[in-house]
């Protein structure tokens, strides 16, 4: 018999799988589709009565561009939108700011203003689209200039439908767009739960992620205990905030990857509704049952994705996407297959939608809920992945609290011995990439990327000098007056952000208000 093999999170996998394997409270463990603890699902009907939300991630260039895009993909039939932000959006900075040179609209779409976010939601119904914004720092700025718009077509918050990542944890381990220290970016999370259970009642308000963790390296054991350790820190940090935890904890969502490991995905999807249902209930004392259940988005893994032989990416995303939905995502952004090269061109993204459609309307996959409960290798999975990430939730939770387990750098470190690992078996052929370190080919097909336009950051910083020389400077200057005593102050800040946004203050003039007053965070910092 061949050697065992080990799965991604270090527990090793059977040859043949029994009934001996299953845990002896299996059912106490499963419950019923849509019950507590929600192995089986959110929902009693999941995909039975209807698919889950297709979502596109994109966003480049120009606000003109994306919203392009964005009726294109929805004339292919996409459900929802997802929005990509450039780097100087995502860390709060314009356009015409000297830091943002060289990178406007290069991974993403270049917000300033309010001009542009009504640009690019030109002519699509926010009142029938529903719109996941990728962005934290600043995640409660772009809710609001997209609300802003929303109202001036007429529609408002209470009928909007979205998310924004807004998980700042994150940024401090993995990913690095952070602007303030933990304590006032906490804060800044409160006060987005307690604005949008008042003013965008269904809106989601955080999606806490383990996506970029696991980009970063962390494995399918690491993503849900670290992303489920930061959940428990926001709760924590509304509950500190006055909020009663039923009152927000149901518009909590999360984010994860799929990656090609189709069995031990599916059973890490099962095992982190389990762990986050428990401990709602025990820890937190959660009545309703919305606020056990742990809804998700996913997208499959950039991070698996080859520049050699591009198209095998599109094998490997459907087998990604399976496992997503096999795991029971709420929704899902399938890759497209020449994201390693670059921004997917139009067709790239047409095709990676389509994977999402064969899965949905020409499978088996949305007849019956939860296909695989009961399955030996699949609940012993599920089982080893619970007991794993409780452990680690542990080790995170012996610094005092995830954010004391950030400061400490535990989860960097965690998750760089994991990427060190996988890195050292793809340089040894341990683990096969085909076209990577096996089956390549000796000449790769000629490919012809998107490319963006490096004209735009003059585009951008122009309609900023036309922008400021045209509004009311009087009333900007008011508005964030009113926004600092805020922040220096106990108020949320959400309402005089709204007040600067509507003036036509910048997205940099906000968060440079903020800044000022609670000041930027380093690596080194203590809070």
């Amino acid at each position: 018999m061949s050697e065992a093999r080990s799965s991604e999170s270090g527990f090793p996998i059977k040859g043949v799988y029994t009934a001996a394997d299953l845990p002896e409270d299996l059912d106490s463990r499963l419950g019923g589709p849509g019950e507590y603890p929600y192995t089986r699902g959110v929902y009693p009907t999941m995909y039975t009565s209807r698919p889950w939300t297709m979502r596109q991630y994109a966003g480049f260039g120009t606000a003109t561009e994306s919203n392009a895009r964005y009726h294109q993909l929805l004339r292919a039939g996409t459900m929802g939108l997802s929005v990509a932000f450039d780097l100087p959006t995502q860390m709060g900075y314009d356009s015409d700011d000297p830091i943002a040179h060289g990178e406007v609209g290069k991974v993403g779409v270049a917000i300033d203003s309010i001009e542009d976010m009504r640009t690019l939601f030109d002519g699509i119904p926010l009142d029938k689209v529903s719109t996941s914004m990728t962005i934290n720092a600043p995640g409660s700025v772009l809710l609001l200039l997209y609300q802003l718009v929303a109202e001036e077509s007429g529609v408002p918050g209470s009928a909007l439908n979205g998310t924004i990542q807004n998980d700042i944890l994150k940024e401090y381990i993995a990913r690095g767009t952070y602007i303030f220290p933990p304590k006032p970016s906490l804060r800044l999370v409160a006060d987005t739960f307690a604005y949008c259970r008042a003013e965008v009642p269904k809106w989601n308000t955080i999606s806490i992620s383990g996506y970029h963790m696991a980009e970063a390296g962390a494995s399918p054991a690491q993503e849900i205990a670290f992303t489920l350790a930061n959940g428990v820190e926001y709760v924590r940090a509304a509950l500190a905030a006055g909020l009663a935890v039923d009152d927000f904890a149901p518009r909590l969502s999360f984010f994860f990857v799929a990656r090609t490991t189709l069995l031990e995905e599916v059973a890490k999807f099962r095992a982190a509704r389990r762990i986050w249902a428990r401990l709602m209930r025990d820890e937190f004392g959660a009545k309703d049952p919305k606020s056990m259940m742990l809804r998700f988005h996913t997208q499959t893994a950039g991070v698996q994705l080859t520049a050699q032989q591009p198209e095998v990416n599109l094998v490997r995303v459907a087998v990604q996407g399976l496992g997503a939905v096999l795991g029971g995502t709420q929704s899902l952004h399938t890759n497209s297959f020449d994201e390693a090269i670059a921004l997917p061109t139009e067709k790239a993204a047409r095709l990676a939608l389509r994977t999402q459609q064969v899965l949905a309307y020409e499978t088996d996959l949305t007849a019956t809920v939860d296909p695989f409960a009961g399955s030996y290798v699949v609940e012993a999975m599920t089982a080893e992945l619970e007991t794993a990430a409780d452990e680690l939730m542990h080790r995170v939770f012996d610094h005092g609290s995830a954010v004391d387990a950030i400061e400490a750098g535990f989860q960097k470190r965690e998750i760089e011995q994991s990427a060190y690992r996988i890195a050292q078996e793809i340089d040894s052929g341990e683990r096969v990439v085909v076209g990577l370190n096996r089956f390549r080919i000796d000449e790769e097909e000629p490919y012809e990327p998107l490319r963006v336009d490096p004209t735009i950051e003059v585009g951008q910083a122009e309609r900023l000098a036309k922008l400021r020389a045209q509004r009311d400077s009087g009333a900007v200057e008011r508005a964030l007056a009113e926004l600092r005593a805020a922040a220096e102050g106990n108020a949320n800040v959400l309402y005089p952000m709204k007040d600067a946004l509507r003036a036509r203050a910048t997205v940099g003039e906000v968060c440079g208000t903020l800044r000022d007053v609670w000041g930027i965070y380093r690596p080194s910092d203590r809070f």
